[in-house]
């Protein structure tokens, strides 16, 4: 198991060809769901930061509560993958780092109203200026990834 993988997974073989087709299709239809959801509205995410709307709230905080009950479902039963793997969720150790990286994260989300989890809906809808934010989240993760071992803890 790789120590820097956040969520190790044993199994060996990998899905190659058609067999990723399955990820495209669950893409699409989370797409959808974002479009029809406005979540990837940018006048959505700025009434989110200026307090105006509860919208985004409410999406944010039924995800964090649906993750949260799905990990301790996943811990307390044991749940295994569909390959009958042990699903392992190792402890998070807190950084600092971390507190300088979300006020960076949700600064840019602010300004650009857009996050890594819209981005591509967003672009798929033809807001092509949204391209710049994918540019600029590759560059960041390249950048951290390239001096992530030089980052104070």
């Amino acid at each position: 198991m790789d120590e820097h993988c956040a969520a190790p997974n044993l199994r060996e073989d990998h899905d190659r060809g058609l067999e990723l087709l399955k990820y495209l299709i669950i893409g699409v239809i989370f797409g959808i769901v974002f479009v029809k959801a406005e979540i990837i509205s940018w006048f959505r995410i700025q009434e989110m930061f200026r307090l105006q709307s509860f919208h985004m709230y409410g999406v944010i905080g039924s995800a964090v509560v649906t993750g949260m009950i799905s990990v301790q479902l996943i811990k307390r039963l044991n749940i295994k993958t569909i390959h009958g793997e042990k699903i392992l969720i190792p402890d998070k150790v807190f950084k600092k780092g971390q507190i300088i990286g979300g006020f960076i994260f949700g600064l840019g989300w602010a300004i650009t109203g857009a996050c890594p989890g819209p981005l591509f809906a967003q672009i798929g809808s033809g807001y092509t200026v949204v391209l710049v934010t994918l540019i600029s989240a590759l560059a960041g993760t390249w950048v951290y990834g390239k001096f992530a071992d030089k980052l104070p803890n």
